[in-house]
């Protein structure tokens, strides 16, 4: 289990961390091939939502990598799970019907959070 844990949490971190560091350091401009949403959420809103990923990637390795406060990794596969519900939902609501990577991210912070909390 624990090997299977850093698999999957480690994927789903540098997913995240990478997303999470596009959004708060690119433009509307830059984002708009990768993020078709964009143009529909304001800017600080965008950039705090890449803030939040990146600090939920943190959250899925430092505290089971160091001991300290080890209930934040499924916390941090909890909010990732509600993250990309709320995802999909933009996506669906918008003209952005695609949400098969929002599926995919769902099932994977959901196997993150059943493995964490086996730890």
């Amino acid at each position: 289990m624990n090997i299977a844990y850093w698999i999957v949490a480690g994927l789903l971190a540098l997913f995240y961390f990478y997303a999470g560091t596009m959004k708060v350091l690119r433009s509307r401009d830059q984002l708009r091939p990768m993020m078709a949403w964009v143009d529909r959420i304001p800017l600080p809103v965008v950039r705090a939502l890449g803030t939040v990923e990146v600090l939920g990637a943190t959250g899925l390795i430092l505290p089971p990598l160091t001991g300290i406060a080890p209930f934040l990794a499924p916390t941090a596969a909890i909010g990732f799970v509600l993250l990309q519900i709320a995802a999909v939902a933009v996506h669906l609501t918008g003209e952005d019907r695609r949400i098969i990577l929002n599926v995919g991210l769902i099932a994977t912070a959901a196997m993150t959070l059943w493995l964490a909390i086996r730890l």
